[in-house]
């Protein structure tokens, strides 16, 4: 298991959201894929948001991965240096999937590169592991020795809170 970038990790997470929310319960899939085919149209024309998980919910279904160990060694830094390396990693089949992978990789390659990896993250959850909820590695480090006594409130600060009434001035 390898540990990726938080946002990466974050932003698999919100693509599975967007994914499940679309879907809705019971799960329509008529819905998803008209969805999916705007989306996949606007970027295939050269246009759509300038979104990571809009441009890798139009992925997610037609990109294939080439190479899944070097995406998961993309997906340790977030900002990444090298776009074109990532575009070489994947691909999309079909007229309009591959027209939409061009006009990504060309109009937003940043962006791009980001929604190749959240796809791949997203389609390939089992080969990497999300930190923020690794709650024994949260937890290293600390002694238990954490001091109250600082941050207390005082006599003062409680007693404006008192049902009682207490002494007001």
């Amino acid at each position: 298991m390898k540990n990726v970038h938080p946002e990466f990790s974050f932003q698999s997470r919100e693509l599975d959201g967007q994914i499940e929310g679309t879907l809705g319960d019971p799960p329509n899939k008529k819905n998803y894929n008209m969805m999916v085919s705007a989306l996949v149209s606007e970027y295939a024309s050269g246009s759509g948001l300038d979104d990571v998980n809009l441009m890798a919910f139009a992925l997610v279904d037609c990109i294939k991965f080439k190479d899944p160990k070097g995406l998961l060694r993309e997906a340790a830094d977030y900002e990444g240096s090298d776009p074109a390396s990532v575009f070489a990693m994947a691909g999309c089949d079909g007229e309009e999937g591959s027209a939409m992978y061009a006009a990504m990789t060309t109009n937003y390659p940043e962006l791009a590169r980001q929604a190749i990896i959240t796809a791949f993250l997203y389609k390939n959850q089992s080969r990497w592991e999300d930190e923020d909820r690794d709650f024994d590695r949260l937890g290293e480090g600390d002694e238990g020795d954490d001091d109250m006594d600082d941050n207390a409130a005082t006599d003062d600060f409680t007693q404006l809170f008192d049902p009682d009434g207490g002494e007001r001035e």
